[in-house]
């Protein structure tokens, strides 16, 4: 029998653009699986697990910037899309999430594969909807029509994120071996809403604060950035002598400060004073640094000006006084523009740049420190190792950074070429980290790196396990035979448990994942053997690569304590 209410809802996708969709297989959801399948204008990807399959969509959706469909089957299946579901909600990712079930009638009579599927994802998606299990009544398919439509919409308005459709569906939902399939026509409803401005008065006392003094600062959180918005940041740090500071995470190429999270854990007081803003603004995401929140907890700014879409109040410095609803790239150059002209009003033609001074000698001296640091160090050492794969990465490419020690490394290292970085920092989970590369790899032609631990990479195996792993993708796996990150941090490694209830020991290679999958496998154990299989693995091949790094953990343990040293020395 042919569902005609679900064949309008794929349609109703495409004419809304969105083309791609991820299903896991099952029964219960075969009338959704059939009506995107067979729709020409859909592209899916079937993968088996589902929660592999949720961090695949939510990697896909990331780089299309719009939503990606992820069907599954009813009962536990629904379940296992709620880590990616949850990551996608804070890391502001869309999606459509269509879960088959079961009439809600046959709740707690003991049918197969039937859970409370209602609202399942409790607070993290933007709305959960479920569509009627009867489609006789014109009210109904008005309703499934109306519903997709505000899904769609509420999916794609800013702040992005998931939306949860509920499907019940009633036997019979295969067709006959003789039905065709006819999609209908329905109706598109549009919503628009325009770029958001501040009141004048609000904006006027910004810029008169701003004007009161010499030190103003920019941060950028965790965003994929425009050249349009990198340029105007550019602008501003040059002509009104104000520091752009962000981390690895922030996409800031060129002459920004990226190191923050370094300097800012120094004990020297002289430094930290003369760092201290007056007044902040910030932009974008997630910050992974621990040291740049801790520091303005304690030095404190008069004034804080976040920008963001999100409802909630965004304080993780704990000193907003304001957050903005505006557009940052209207609101950025017109920072610029109006700031530029006052000054040429008022034949200010010297910029204040002490402040700016500041921030870029902590900045270099930095760098310096890190990078003679890296040339000093003749052991073999995961963190030293990173930064040499990091070092030959194109320009042009991707790299995703798995959760715990592979974030926090490349975070310290940083980079100067134009790479694009993701991680998932909206739950800051290990479970999905490959399979959003995953994702990003199959949505992109771009080389797509993901530099990952060994408990993240063996939790997520099942991100290779489809034949559809995309010849772009590069694993560089930091295998230390455990969770070296409770190791590198002061409660859990003073423990007697540490090895057995904290890193989880294990003496597990991914030579056979690799096998399986068929990925071209190199392993190393030395800077030189690295050296020699670095060159082959950058380069474009009709294969996925991974390439397994291997150390000693206390050896890495010990570089990584005199890392700090140098930090807190700076």
């Amino acid at each position: 029998m042919i569902l005609q209410p679900l064949l309008d809802l794929a349609e109703l996708c495409v004419r809304r653009g969105i083309t791609q969709a991820v299903i896991s297989p099952g029964s219960r959801s075969a009338a959704l699986t059939l009506a995107f399948a067979r729709h020409p204008s859909i592209e899916t990807k079937v993968i088996p697990d589902e929660r592999a399959a949720a961090y695949i969509a939510l990697g896909m959706a990331q780089q299309l910037n719009k939503p990606v469909v992820l069907i599954c089957t009813s009962g536990t299946a629904a379940l296992n899309f709620a880590p990616a579901v949850a990551e996608a909600y804070f890391l502001g990712v869309p999606l459509l999430v269509l879960t088959a079930d079961r009439p809600p009638e046959w709740i707690y009579q003991q049918d197969g594969q039937m859970i409370h599927q209602d609202s399942v994802y409790g607070k993290h998606v933007k709305e959960s909807i479920s569509l009627p299990a009867d489609y006789t009544h014109s009210d109904s398919l008005w309703f499934i029509e109306r519903s997709v439509n505000q899904a769609i919409h509420t999916a794609e308005e800013d702040p992005k994120g998931p939306v949860h459709l509920n499907v019940p569906i009633r036997e019979p939902f295969y067709p006959k071996a003789d039905e065709s399939y006819t999609y209908g026509s329905p109706k598109v409803i549009l919503h628009s809403r325009g770029k958001t401005q501040l009141p004048v008065e609000t904006w006027e006392e910004l810029l008169q604060k701003i004007e009161s003094t010499d030190r103003v600062l920019i941060l950028a959180g965790q965003q994929v950035i425009s050249r349009e918005l990198l340029e105007t940041l550019r602008q501003i740090k040059e002509e009104l002598g104000i520091p752009v500071v962000g981390e690895v995470l922030s996409n800031l190429h060129g002459n920004f400060i990226t190191h923050p999270d370094f300097f800012l854990a120094s004990t020297h007081t002289d430094l930290l004073e003369e760092l201290q803003p007056d007044l902040v603004i910030s932009f974008g995401d997630a910050f992974v640094s621990k040291n740049l929140k801790l520091y303005l907890r304690k030095h404190k700014p008069k004034n804080h000006y976040h920008i963001t879409s999100r409802r909630e109040l965004i304080d993780p410095f704990q000193t907003l006084t304001h957050q903005l609803a505006v557009d940052k790239e209207l609101f950025f150059k017109e920072l610029l523009e109006t700031l530029d002209l006052r000054a040429f009003r008022n034949g200010d033609d010297e910029i204040e740049t002490e402040y700016l001074a500041h921030w870029e000698k902590a900045e270099q001296k930095s760098l310096q420190a890190i990078r003679s640091n890296f040339r000093l160090t003749e052991a073999f050492v995961e963190f030293k190792a990173i930064d040499e794969v990091m070092a030959v990465m194109p320009a042009h490419s991707q790299l995703h950074l798995a959760n715990s020690m592979s974030v926090r490394y490349a975070n310290f290292i940083g980079h100067e070429k134009n790479i694009t970085v993701f991680s998932n920092r909206g739950t800051s989970g290990i479970d999905g980290c490959l399979s959003t590369a995953v994702g990003a790899a199959l949505t992109t032609d771009q080389l797509v790196f993901v530099l990952i631990g060994d408990v993240a990479f063996f939790y997520d195996r099942n991100a290779l396990w489809h034949p559809h792993v995309p010849a772009n993708l590069r694993i560089v796996l930091i295998n230390n035979s455990g969770g070296s990150i409770f190791r590198m941090i002061e409660g859990p490694r003073q423990q007697p448990e540490l090895e057995t209830f904290f890193e989880t020991r294990h003496q597990t290679s991914a030579q056979n994942t690799a096998q399986d999958a068929g990925l071209n496998y190199e392993y190393v154990t030395s800077y030189e053997e690295l050296e020699k299989a670095l060159p082959s693995f950058i380069l474009e091949d009709e294969n996925a690569k991974l390439l397994e790094i291997s150390s000693n953990v206390e050896m890495n343990q010990n570089y990584f304590d005199h890392f700090k040293t140098l930090m807190k020395a700076l």
